[in-house]
This record gives structure tokens, C-alpha cells and sequence, in this order.
């Protein structure tokens, strides 16, 4: 009998798949395929963890959604399956998952090429549908500057095809606080802080991080709270600071994460062996998802 094999299925190397990777989690090992290795090579009984992420144009997801879907056909366990990926990437999907599983979130009006425009109270942030890494996103304290963001965002591909994210803004504190959860189980935790004169926190624009003393059980629990109404398994959640509390304001299905997020252990240990375990649980029944959100 042939050995279980774990797959991380990615377009691309990152330095996130390969520490999982080479990560140490008892007798099984992840390794990286494309979509198109997956299907070639899997069969009945691997396991397969989804980490295609938003394109770079913002546009929607990398190709190989529908890999997912003939893998699990095929007999493959997926964990972060084409649903879960989904309803990540797609903040608006985010959005429905999250009120719906009661979990706080900003309020959020999706807003159409060619359709008339929703009212909403600024100050409030406007973010492409599908999007990461802090681009595009704009802050508008009052009406003038939401009216001159959309405009400009009218010539944009991504607000031609899938409109824009008005979000009712979290008056920044200068920091996020991003939780990892990996199959319902807290593995890492990161402050990030904006660079200074910005109010965004992505690394990617200049922010940093910092490792998390200890984590607000409030926090955690709220994470793990997000990434099962979304339906990850595999997933960074942030949160911001809001009264007393926290609320979520993404769930990354393809996230990338360092060492500065070890909470006692090393994370890449952590995840890949949680998420190995994931990979022989009995699976849970498929989420229902609108059609009309996809």
C-alpha cells in the first residue's frame, strides 16, 4: 500500500510553503505541487491543503480553484477547499460568513459599476472585493474623498468586474493583531504595526511585526471563531482593537507567516502537525454558500 502523501497546492514557492514543508511533524511530510502536479500525482486517501492565493491584479483567485474540486472528487481530502479559499479572498463573501456566524465584523456595502451608489456615513475604507497586501485600499474621512476614491477607482479592472468594498472604518490604533488558527486550534500570533505616517499595517507597505507576549483569550477565541464561519482550515485572522474588545477585519486564506509568531513553540512545527491531523478527522458536512456571492 502506497504512503499518504500531504500536499500544499500553490502556484508559486513562498517562503511560508516552504518552512511547512520542512517542517518536522512526526512520520508525514508536506511538500509543494501546482494544481496541475496535484492532479497528476494524488490519489484516494492524500491530503491536499489549498493555498492559491488573490492575483495580483485583484481580480479574483489564482487559477486551480477547480483542481480542488477534482481532488475531493477524486477521494482527496482538501483542507482550505475552493469554498473556504472563497470565502477568504472574496471580502465580501467574508463579510456574509462572518455576520452570519455572528461574528463582528465592520459593516460593509458592496458597490457596482453602473449602479447607484448606497448610502453610507463616512469615515469609512474602500478596498478592491478581492485584495491583499494593503493595495488600493483608501481611507475616506468625508464624503468628498469617498466620491473622488470611486471615481478614480472606476478605470481600475478589479471595480470593473467585481465593483468595490465601502467598510465602515476602526479608528486605527496603530496596530492589528493577526491570530493563525490551523484546524480550529490557535498556532501563532503576530502584532503588526504601521510604518510611521501610515495608517495601515501590511508589511508589505512598511509595517512591521512584533512578537505576542500573551494572547487575549477574547482574541483567540474570536479568531477561531472567524476562520470556522468561513470554513478555513488553515488561516490568519485580523483583528483590530475596537472599545474593549477586538473585531475581525480580514481572514486570510492563503497567509504568510514567520517565526515572529511563535507562541511557546515553533509555528511551522505546530501548523503542519495540526494540519496533519486535520487530514484524518471525519470531514464535516459542506457549508451552504449563496450562489449569488460567488
Amino acid at each position: 500500500m502506497s504512503r499518504m502523501r500531504h500536499v500544499l497546492i500553490a502556484r508559486q514557492p513562498t517562503p511560508t510553503n516552504d518552512a511547512l514543508a520542512a517542517a518536522a511533524c512526526g512520520d508525514a511530510a508536506w511538500e509543494t505541487m501546482s494544481p496541475d502536479e496535484a492532479l497528476e500525482n494524488l490519489r484516494a486517501g492524500d491530503v491536499a491543503l489549498g493555498r492559491l492565493d488573490v492575483l495580483p491584479t485583484l481580480d479574483g483567485v489564482e487559477d486551480g480553484l477547480w483542481a480542488l474540486g477534482a481532488l475531493e472528487a477524486r477521494g482527496v481530502r482538501v483542507l482550505n477547499d475552493a469554498p473556504a479559499l472563497l470565502g477568504a479572498h472574496d471580502k465580501l463573501l467574508t463579510a456574509w460568513l462572518l455576520r452570519r456566524g455572528g461574528v463582528p465584523h465592520p459593516k460593509t456595502t458592496h458597490v457596482r459599476p453602473g449602479r447607484p451608489f448606497p448610502a453610507v456615513a463616512p469615515p469609512v475604507v474602500v478596498k478592491p472585493r478581492y485584495g491583499s497586501w494593503g493595495r488600493d485600499v483608501r481611507r475616506c474621512d468625508d464624503e468628498a474623498a469617498l466620491f473622488t476614491t470611486l471615481e478614480e477607482a472606476a478605470d481600475a479592472a478589479w471595480f470593473e468586474r467585481h465593483g468595490a468594498l465601502v467598510q465602515q472604518l476602526v479608528p486605527p490604533q496603530g496596530f492589528d493583531l493577526r491570530v493563525l488558527i490551523a484546524d480550529g486550534e490557535v498556532v501563532g500570533a503576530v502584532n503588526r504595526f504601521a510604518a510611521r505616517g501610515e495608517w495601515r499595517t501590511n508589511i508589505a507597505l512598511g509595517g512591521f511585526r512584533r512578537p505576542v507576549a500573551e494572547l487575549p483569550r477574547q482574541a483567540a477565541d474570536l479568531a477561531v471563531a472567524a476562520a470556522e464561519a468561513v470554513g478555513t482550515s488553515l488561516a490568519g485572522v485580523d483583528l483590530l482593537p475596537r472599545g474593549s474588545g477586538w473585531t475581525v477585519l480580514e481572514v486570510n486564506g492563503a497567509v504568510e507567516f514567520t517565526r515572529d509568531y511563535d507562541l511557546g513553540c515553533d509555528v511551522f512545527t505546530a501548523t503542519a502537525t495540526r494540519l496533519v491531523l486535520a487530514g484524518t478527522e471525519p470531514e464535516e458536512p459542506p457549508s451552504m454558500v449563496p450562489a449569488a456571492a460567488v
